[in-house]
């Protein structure tokens, strides 16, 4: 059955709520791709480009044509809530599998049988999961037409934000008939990043490649050293800018401190981190949404995936760690704006806290023998309690180095039930020579950042050159322009 794009456009009104709502450059191209089955693809366009729509109206139509459910892969279920109501106003049935939902499995694991799902979203970390894998993922794999890969810069080890349970894709990928669609979208893949992309994905991979640059957004750097003196400036500057926006800190420490100091200021800010309720963080994104508070205050728990069009602002209160960080988090405002404003305020604090993260990525060699070791003298196998009482050290490193390990190919560790075990494998030396690589590769990052921070004009061109798109996209003299305007509120 041929594209049809009267329908394609009827779904994309349906979704956004407006009748008079077309198709940016490039998204009906890849819709039609998808659906033709013209090979597989990677989409790589700026947040707020609509990639989700590109994925719900090509699993619609293609269930419109007789053909199987889609599968999505996606570390951002937590925060899909607004684009799964995009999809359910198309009449697409999506359902979704995490570890939030446990009580909807059974009756999720029934639709699927039935085949009553348009389109199923797990989590990565699900494919690591042997009741999913075989329960699930094997009885409907021959009706599968489509296999989505959302922020698949995830999949690479080079990229910003490298999952390691995204492992578990490049091994079904090789598995894949050569004919089963796969599309792949993110918004941030440097040229490094999609050739590794590229390698694991499959040589014939497609890519549409967007412009990344965001005219709308008004960048402006500050450094102040002091986290006093930007706590008076957030206090000063923030009633004053008209919207809602977002302020990033780089700890939940300072999220709780910022928000607590601008509700004194008779500022209404409310905290958000990964160690927010869960129920809380739904209610926190709803009143952001719906413009019932004036800030939210958050760590990188509230990242990809969040989509607010009339974002006003987004102000960071220490520096990222990395330029891809800073325009995935700065380019949640000005989607649906004329002019919205993105101000980094660089802090003294900054480095010290990048370079803990920079050195805590990976497990130190002697966590990893001391692990090793405890385990090895156990023929039964430890549990994480048991390791903890042997080893002096924490839980949170005891669970990274089993995570990173385990994850190796082959794996020196297995689960067994709630115990750890040594296998007959060894720990490969690539292991070690990636975690230098890589962090190396994050000081670079941070570096990179840091003369961000010393720009007076050109910010936009300096992310979309770093992010290895074509600066000439944004002229300087929007820069200046910026400059300008941002004295108007600043």
């Amino acid at each position: 059955m041929p594209y049809n794009s009267t329908r394609a456009l009827e779904l994309l009104r349906l979704g956004t709520q407006n009748p008079a709502a077309t198709f940016h450059d490039g998204q009906e191209d890849s819709i039609r791709h998808v659906v033709d089955g013209r090979g597989r693809l990677l989409v790589v366009q700026k947040t707020g480009w609509g990639k989700s729509s590109v994925y719900f109206i090509a699993a619609k139509l293609l269930r419109e044509q007789g053909q199987g459910p889609a599968i999505l892969i996606s570390p951002l279920l937590s925060l899909m809530r607004n684009q799964i109501e995009a999809a359910k106003r198309m009449g697409v049935r999506a359902f979704t599998i995490h570890s939030g939902n446990t009580e909807e499995w059974e009756a999720v694991e029934l639709a699927i049988k039935q085949d009553t799902v348009d389109i199923l979203l797990i989590s990565p970390e699900r494919l690591g999961n042997e009741r999913f894998r075989t329960g699930v993922l094997a009885p409907a794999a021959q009706r599968i037409s489509l296999l989505v890969v959302d922020e698949a810069h995830c999949i690479s080890d080079w990229g910003h934000d490298f999952r390691p349970h995204y492992r578990f894709i490049t091994n079904i990928v090789r598995k894949l008939p050569k004919n089963l669609r796969l599309l792949a979208t993110t918004a941030t893949a440097n040229n490094r990043v999609m050739d590794d992309l590229g390698k694991v994905l499959g040589p014939d991979l497609e890519v549409s490649r967007g412009d990344l640059s965001r005219p709308s957004l008004l960048l402006q750097t500050i450094q102040m050293p002091s986290q006093a003196e930007r706590l008076a400036w957030l206090a000063q500057h923030i009633p004053t800018v008209p919207g809602s926006g977002i302020i990033y800190t780089l700890t939940v420490r300072d999220s709780e401190l910022v928000s607590k100091w601008l509700r004194v200021q008779g500022v209404d800010a409310k905290a958000y981190s990964g160690e927010s309720d869960p129920k809380d963080r739904v209610e926190l994104e709803n009143a952001l949404l719906r413009n019932e508070v004036k800030v939210l205050v958050a760590t990188t728990a509230l990242g990809m995936g969040f989509d607010k069009p009339d974002l006003a602002f987004v102000i960071h209160f220490q520096m990222p760690g990395s330029v891809v960080h800073y325009y995935q988090q700065v380019g949640r405002a000005g989607r649906n704006l004329a002019a919205a404003h993105g101000v980094l305020l660089s802090g003294e604090e900054e480095t010290e806290i990048g370079d803990y993260f920079i050195e805590s990525a990976f497990p130190s060699p002697a966590d990893v023998e001391t692990i090793l070791n405890a385990l090895e003298a156990e023929d039964d196998g430890l549990t994480v309690n048991e390791l903890m009482d042997q080893v002096n050290v924490s839980k949170g490193r005891i669970d990274k180095a089993l995570l990173l390990m385990s994850l190796e190919s082959p794996a020196p560790i297995a689960k067994e039930g709630t115990k750890w075990k040594l296998t007959v494998a060894e720990l490969s030396a690539s292991f070690w020579e990636r975690a230098e690589r890589l962090t190396e590769l994050r000081r670079g990052e941070q570096k990179q950042m840091q003369e961000y921070v010393q720009l007076e004009e050109g910010h936009m061109g300096f992310l979309i050159k770093a992010l290895d798109g074509d600066p000439s996209s944004y002229l300087s003299p929007n820069s200046n322009r910026c400059r300008r305007r941002w004295t108007k509120y600043w």
